[in-house]
């Protein structure tokens, strides 16, 4: 298994809507190991393939920091197929270092997908679940929290985050 590079915003592969993933090889296999084990490393509860430079549909979740008994969840090509009663709550992100929003989501979601051995797998969440699914999904559309935002707020958010990666002599 290998740690592999977090992409920050305003990495060009975080603005990219995902392809679907045809075939489960090993390759993919060695793929959902290294992100789990990226995840882990950074602290994260959620990791979307986009996050380490990887156009496909593939997330994967760990809430069992906060919510024992909980085992790390892997999605192949996931949809949201139902979402009830919005709720604002802070969010932050890995490819967003430091930052976090608030944000509404739906506070349960019914989500599909294949789990790593190909089988079709449906997920009813709720809180944190929900919300995980919900934010590794949306990096799947090229979705990051800030596009969440009103255009006003949205804007001043991304301006901050670029001057603040500009103080620390990072190139955007």
């Amino acid at each position: 298994m290998a740690i592999l590079e977090i992409r920050k915003y305003p990495d060009e592969v975080l603005k990219k809507k995902s392809l679907p993933i045809k075939g489960i090889d090993k390759n993919l296999q060695r793929l959902i190991d290294d992100m789990i084990e990226t995840m882990h490393t950074a602290c994260g509860i959620g990791l979307a393939a986009p996050q380490v430079g990887v156009s496909k549909r593939l997330i994967v979740i760990d809430i069992s920091m906060r919510h024992e008994k909980q085992p790390v969840i892997v999605l192949i090509n996931p949809e949201i197929v139902e979402a009830d009663s919005l709720v604002d709550a802070e969010e932050g992100c890995l490819s967003l270092p430091g930052h976090s929003v608030a944000i509404k989501r739906a506070e349960k979601v019914v989500v599909k997908g294949l789990d790593r051995g190909g089988r079709e797998i449906k997920i009813e969440a709720d809180g944190l679940l929900a919300r995980a699914l919900q934010h590794e999904i949306d990096h799947l559309d090229g979705i990051l929290i800030f596009d969440r935002l009103s255009s006003i707020k949205r804007e001043f958010f991304k301006k901050k985050y670029l001057k603040e990666l500009k103080s620390l002599g990072v190139r955007s």
